[in-house]
């Protein structure tokens, strides 16, 4: 069952540091009825995950600031304040911050799920290729 929830600025969530980001959970797929998954990203210069392939999640950005360089397949793009990026699943896509300024990212995933993995790889990232392909998710290094 889905829950009204409001995170207003300042508010205590949980926050997950990754790959030099800090992702800060705006709402997990078990207050959202396991329909998605959303959460900000500060992005600070020449950080972002690895390229890779979800085989179960369609994943959005919206950029709040700074810029963003996305891979999509065989494009890139630089992706500023308002810009929005669409990735169904099977695509194989990453992003970027080439800027010498931080920027700011809001992240959603559907369906929701994957939120554990993401808690699983801050634990211990050395294992992320494994951890990874339990959560249908491919690292393309």
């Amino acid at each position: 069952m889905s829950l009204a929830k409001i995170v207003r600025p300042g508010d205590d969530t949980q926050v997950i540091d990754l790959v030099g980001d800090r992702y800060r959970v705006l709402i997990t797929g078990k207050e959202s009825g396991d329909q998605y998954f959303v959460f900000e990203a500060d992005v600070p210069p020449d950080a972002g995950p690895p390229l890779h392939i979800q085989s179960r999640e369609d994943e959005a950005f919206y950029v709040l600031d700074g810029e963003i360089t996305f891979y999509l397949a065989n494009d890139s793009q630089q992706v500023g304040p308002g810009g929005f990026v669409h990735v169904p699943r099977g695509v194989a896509h990453r992003f970027k911050n080439e800027t010498e300024a931080p920027a700011k990212v809001l992240i959603w995933f559907s369906p929701a799920g994957i939120e554990e993995m993401f808690e699983r790889l801050a634990e211990s990232f050395d294992r992320f290729i494994e951890v990874g392909k339990e959560f249908g998710v491919e690292y393309l290094i």
